[in-house]
């Protein structure tokens, strides 16, 4: 299929930012579908080209359908502060944790942008988890924000459990520890329980424990039964919950290999989230596609709605499989934290672009997670060689970027928003003034004829977008996958999602540069764009001489063949 226009009468359509009030209110276009150039359309009173196109009147909406347009609190402070050029793209993941928790500190956070509220399920009750998720549910629906919730499973692995302190306990050097898989309650003095009864199988005297990922290191120097009793070598603080390696001249000692990637108790909190309506589910410690694949099969059997299913990637063997895992996904997290424990740490910078890539390419959001700001746990202010990864994990164009401990125990989670809010925007704008768009190389995705269409008219609408300037692209989907190509190309122009599925809305939160609008839809293609440009323009985003570039995947009924898989350029005159 091929989309045909004459460009001269599409420059027409979309020049000349008139300044005379007296053309009144209206919306005039050229459309680009599989029939090549079809007919114009104005708003309001009459046509202002005269080039053979039709022109259709179109009445003004009441103010009574204002509230029907589901644009989120935050992007609309945004939009009318910044206007469309100045919306951030980036998505920001917040961890909520004791430090975050309350509706007041959720209400900040969501302020600030949040648009992600992960739960780490390693960490506190199912209760807590629970109370967090209607919190976050309640401040969208009577405070009017879009905040997606993301479980994040425990995966198997071997572990620390509760130390049985409150917080950190301070390991000092030489001093001598006991791991143990025995259970107890509450605290012993220099004793830490593993989770798995088989945690030191293979571990001989000599070896080095490092604790979540050099936070202190300890050396084997007897092993008695299942336990182990180590000396402390690189002093530090063990957090509850952390996670072990062990390491063995030089090399890391695998472990993990005979784990299950979905244990009995990640199952659990899976049904828990279903039960929960979450949005996204993360599995950790993904080794291959199998895990991910099982897992969308009993969710679509499950589920109602349609719940993103992200695989986060943190070990060798995931890297080893990388492409299968993120086709098989619906998003990636690079957990750069435990990543850092099987890789050399000079590898993390590359590995991180390359997995950016990836996911690209493959069409499917990415998240870059752990250590984004890791002093401002403690302090006010991040390092400069923090901020400067932030800019950078941007400038690859990550989907998201995500907070950890910053938000979750730290006392300045809204500080660490915040710079991430402001880097990531200024650097956005750095990007675009220097004309740091670089082309996909495109991998074509779509196997079916109507698939393959839709990726050659989102490349091609971004193209345009991009060379004509047009101040914002409207796509009206149903489940988001046009939204999701268009997000695939980076264009300059903020992308509002028009969709009338919740669930789909709530999963297109991670994608970057789209702002997920619930809106009822029809199958008529120009109702609704007279509907939406209107509403928008009631918020008074929409102004004399911005030219809106629009693309539809909405199925056509008879009456409307020319609507489905179409671009349009839409002037305000």
């Amino acid at each position: 299929m091929a989309v045909a226009f004459n460009s001269r009468v599409f420059m027409r359509g979309i020049a000349g930012k008139s300044s005379s009030a007296a053309l009144g209110n209206r919306v005039s276009g050229v459309c680009f579908s599989a029939g090549g150039v079809s007919s114009g359309v104005k708003l309001r009173v009459r046509a202002t080209l005269q080039v053979g196109l039709e022109a259709l009147e179109i009445p003004r909406l009441d103010d009574s359908t204002d509230g029907r347009l589901g644009l989120d609190v935050v992007s609309e402070g945004e939009l009318r502060e910044k206007g469309f050029l100045g919306m951030r793209k980036t998505k920001l993941v917040c961890t909520i944790g004791p430090a975050c928790c309350s509706l007041e500190d959720l209400e900040k956070l969501a302020s600030s942008g949040m648009n992600v509220a992960r739960l780490n399920m390693c960490h506190n009750t199912r209760e807590w988890h629970r109370d967090v998720i209607r919190k976050i549910k309640k401040l969208n629906e009577e405070k009017g924000f879009c905040v997606s919730v993301m479980i994040d499973t425990e995966g198997s692995q071997i572990q620390v459990v509760d130390h049985g302190a409150p917080s950190s306990v301070k390991a000092e050097d030489e001093s001598i520890w006991l791991f143990t898989t025995q259970k107890f309650e509450g605290s012993r003095p220099f004793t830490v329980q593993a989770n798995y009864e088989g945690f030191s199988e293979g571990i001989t005297v000599g070896d080095e424990l490092v604790f979540d990922g050099g936070m202190a290191s300890f050396e084997v120097i007897e092993k008695i039964g299942n336990d182990l009793r180590c000396k402390c070598t690189d002093p530090g603080l063990l957090l509850p919950r952390a996670k072990l390696s062990f390491w063995r001249d030089g090399k890391l000692v695998e472990k993990n290999s005979e784990l299950p990637t979905i244990s009995t108790k990640v199952w659990a909190d899976i049904e828990f989230g279903i039960s929960e309506d979450v949005d996204f589910i993360a599995v950790s410690f993904v080794k291959d596609a199998n895990a991910i694949m099982q897992l969308k099969s009993y969710l679509s059997d499950k589920s109602s709605k349609s719940i993103g299913v992200l695989a986060k990637i943190e070990s060798l063997e995931s890297l080893q499989h990388i492409e299968e895992i993120v086709e098989a996904s619906d998003g990636i997290m690079v957990a750069r934290g435990d990543l850092g424990v099987e890789i050399p740490l000079e590898q993390i910078p590359t590995v991180q672009a390359e997995i950016t890539q990836v996911c690209r390419q493959l069409n499917r959001p990415v998240i870059v997670a752990s250590q984004l700001l890791e002093s401002m746990v403690e302090y006010p202010i991040p390092t400069r060689a923090e901020v400067a990864d932030v800019s950078e994990a941007v400038r690859q164009y990550a989907d998201a970027l995500m907070l950890s401990g910053e938000s979750a125990i730290g006392p300045y989670g809204d500080k660490a928003l915040s710079v991430l809010q402001m880097t990531s925007s200024r650097m956005e704008l750095w990007s675009r003034e220097e004309n740091r768009q670089s082309a996909l190389h495109q991998r074509q995705l779509g196997v079916s004829l109507p698939d393959q269409i839709a990726e050659q008219i989102c490349s091609c609408a971004v193209e345009m977008a991009n060379n004509l300037g047009v101040d914002a692209i409207f796509v009206y989907t149903k489940h988001g996958q046009m939204a999701s190509l268009l997000s695939r190309n980076r264009p300059n122009s903020p992308i509002f999602a028009f969709t009338d599925n919740n669930s789909g809305r709530m999963r297109m939160n991670l994608q970057w540069g789209v702002t997920p609008i619930l809106v009822e839809l029809s199958e008529d293609m120009e109702a609704n764009i007279i509907k939406t440009i209107d509403l928008i323009k009631m918020k008074g985003a929409l102004e004399e001489g911005d030219a809106v570039l629009v693309v539809s995947d909405i199925t056509p009924s008879c009456a409307t063949p020319k609507a489905f898989q179409s671009i349009q350029v839409k002037t305000i005159v």
